[in-house]
């Protein structure tokens, strides 16, 4: 796994890296000023339920009233701690601030978060937040190269833009229907290896330039390994793998 100051890269079993731009400062506070405002609604809400109800009873004693208003600390105290962490650990990373802005909570490994993690990262939000409108974390984020927050530290976890998955997805490859047979005996590659190279010919133009030729050398040395291909004709990585691709392709009449 490699990654820079703006977005992480996380090499797949199948060693196709995914490149998952970092959530900045800005986005994130959007999500959070959004979040906050549905606390905001939800609580004020729940206040006045909870006057109309108090309004009807008999009147209470001064004991009454202190324990009544400590639980309603408490109840405050979960629901500002437990919205963040409830809403991340059930709806794999995500708030509805992060969900309306595309942004979502993962491992440092690129796993989605469990429980243990949403939790983690959400103790540290009081902290963060000081001595106000998340000072210390911002401070933190800044000096960090993964965008992080004290609670990502200590939770293992960043938060990153989740649109340019499904960019990934998108085939990035044409199938030359006519292309030179190259003589090699193809029925030695796997179905895995050929996998492989159409998951990298279907993603590397969302590739930086440096992984993607690191990449193409990677799967050229495997596929040419396979089929015993000399040293000369594998200048090309890049070119080979496609060109050998097309071949199988066609000869599996996967068109």
């Amino acid at each position: 796994m490699a990654d820079d100051h703006d977005k992480l890269t996380i090499e797949t079993p199948e060693l196709i890296p995914l490149e998952l731009p970092l959530a900045g400062i800005g986005s994130r506070f959007l999500a959070a000023a959004l979040d906050t405002l549905i606390q905001f609604v939800a609580s004020m809400s729940m206040l006045v339920i909870a006057l109309l109800v108090l309004g009807v009873l008999p009147e209470r004693s001064e004991r009454a009233n202190m324990w009544i208003a400590a639980i309603g600390i408490l109840i405050g105290f979960l629901f500002q701690f437990g919205y963040f962490a409830g809403f991340e650990a059930w709806w794999n990373g995500q708030t509805p601030g992060k969900r309306y802005v595309h942004l979502r909570v993962i491992k440092d490994s690129g796993r989605p978060i469990t429980v243990y993690e949403s939790v983690a990262r959400n103790l540290l939000r009081t902290i963060d937040s000081l001595p106000g409108f998340y000072g210390i974390g911002i401070l933190s984020m800044l000096i960090s190269s993964k965008n992080k927050r004290l609670g990502d530290f200590v939770a293992g976890t960043v938060v990153v833009h989740e649109q340019p998955l499904a960019a990934q997805a998108k085939v990035d490859w044409t199938v030359d229907s006519a292309a030179t047979p190259s003589g090699y005996d193809l029925a030695r590659i796997t179905p895995e290896d050929f996998q492989l190279m159409e998951s990298f010919l279907m993603r590397r133009e969302q590739l930086s330039a440096d992984v993607r030729a690191a990449l193409a050398r990677k799967v050229a040395l495997r596929i040419a390994a396979r089929l015993n291909i000399p040293d000369e004709e594998r200048g090309k990585p890049e070119a080979l793998v496609e060109r050998l691709a097309n071949e199988y392709r066609n000869q599996a009449q996967f068109r």
